[in-house]
């Protein structure tokens, strides 16, 4: 057999990449851009038009468990291609809306698309070929998310959005999800590295060690049902929903928070910006970091930094200088990128691979719900005291409660032979 010059398993680190990428840029970071948009062609609320952006991630919820058992089943390659062509029709769909319902479904189109392309079975792709740098490889995988922020999000709101009007910005959301997804995964992928006769990071056999930190959940026959009787699970929904429900609400409601304070919008723009690039370094670092500490120490070094950020945030006022806003944005920006990388090694390092998809998905449910209702919530809460000071005081104790069951987690223990 041929010799690669470089690791295979790279090359689907590569794809996952383009995957994660892909859906940050048109699933994340794009709808608060059609926000005005749609507001001004249909008079609509920014109300109910944010909401397109609650009923994604509903979507994603819901369906998460069942994709990651697809994933499971029937391996990542197949349900990436047909999540992209499945968001790309949602995206192509957003030409033709006239009503606000048809904007929803065409909404829950896309979420359920991306959920088949995205986190799940990029993870699962990347944890199958890596061992020992498994923590690495997810870090550069995942990084993915936070460069959407400076490579995606700025060209339609620069170019696209200004010189064609949104519906054909849609349709080219549409095009960038299966240009960008689909090609290199039906002509790179591989589910295993045993499928091509290789093995985890290119290693020999006899390189392979019998456990490690990262895969220590490896050799036990998890099950979403065994998972489920277990506390370390619980726990770690728990921690990732608390804590990812809070930055996300931060993330949406950051430039407005800013420019109520007197902020320039340019000034806030970048911050936005900044917290991307920050988010991508992160998940470099803390994926890297995983393949030496054990992730739930990682995990807690980046709930911390995101506090610290938090607490700079409440902090800021009025008359503050314009370089205090770094003392949110550089700590609670690498903080932020922490998350996938740490949960999929907590996750694999605790159940396994077997299971992964299904169990990753379960955790997905309580997440993007929380994703979903976290900024909508604050809205409600900012209209109702015209100050964001409870939205963030509120994000405080969710980092607490995400802190304390962090800490709180140990090896997984099945209960029953199911």
């Amino acid at each position: 057999m041929a010799k690669f010059r470089v690791f295979y398993g790279y090359w689907i680190v590569l794809v996952a990449f383009l995957c994660l990428l892909t859906y940050s840029g048109v699933g994340y970071f794009a709808p608060s851009m059609f926000y005005k948009p749609l507001e001004l062609e249909f008079g609509w609320g920014r109300g109910p038009v944010s909401a397109g952006f609650t009923v994604i991630y509903i979507i994603q919820g819901l369906s998460a468990p069942y994709i990651g058992r697809m994933v499971d089943v029937y391996g990542a390659k197949k349900l990436i291609v047909i999540g992209a062509i499945i968001t790309g029709i949602g995206f192509f769909l957003l030409y033709f809306i006239h009503h606000l319902w048809s904007f929803y479904v065409c909404y829950g189109i896309i979420g359920l698309g991306m959920t088949a392309f995205s986190t799940i079975p990029a993870t699962k792709l990347v944890t199958a070929w890596f061992q020992k740098r498994r923590g690495f490889a997810v870090g550069i995988a995942s990084s993915g998310i936070g460069a959407a922020a400076f490579v995606i999000a700025p060209i339609i709101g620069t170019y696209l959005l200004p010189g064609f009007g949104w519906r054909l910005t849609y349709v080219f959301l549409g095009l960038l999800t299966l240009v960008l997804v689909i090609p290199l995964t039906l002509l790179i992928v591989k589910t295993r590295p045993e499928d091509m006769g290789l093995l985890p990071d290119g290693a020999r056999r006899q390189e392979i060690p019998r456990e490690s930190a990262a895969t220590s959940g490896a050799g036990r026959e998890w099950t979403l049902n065994t998972a489920l009787h277990t506390l370390t699970f619980w726990l770690i929904a728990i921690s990732f929903t608390a804590a990812n429900t809070s930055h996300t609400t931060i993330i949406q409601h950051q430039v407005n928070h800013l420019t109520d304070l007197g902020f320039p919008m340019a000034a806030a723009s970048v911050a936005l910006g900044v917290v991307g690039i920050g988010s991508t370094i992160g998940k470099f670092l803390f994926g890297w970091a995983c393949d030496y500490v054990p992730a739930k120490y990682m995990a807690t070094i980046a709930f911390s930094l995101q506090v610290i950020g938090v607490i700079a945030l409440i902090n800021l006022t009025a008359v503050s200088p314009a370089g205090m806003v770094w003392l949110y944005v550089i700590p609670f920006s690498l903080g932020v990128g922490g998350w996938l990388p740490n949960m999929s090694m907590i996750i694999s390092g605790n159940f396994g691979l077997a299971s992964y998809g299904a169990i990753f998905g379960a955790v997905n449910v309580a997440m993007n719900i929380g994703t979903a209702f976290g900024p909508l919530v604050a809205g409600f809460m900012y209209d109702s005291t015209k100050t964001y000071h409870g939205v963030f005081t509120l994000l405080f104790v969710m980092y607490a409660a995400a802190l304390t069951a962090m800490v709180l987690i140990r090896r997984a223990r099945a209960t029953k032979n199911k």
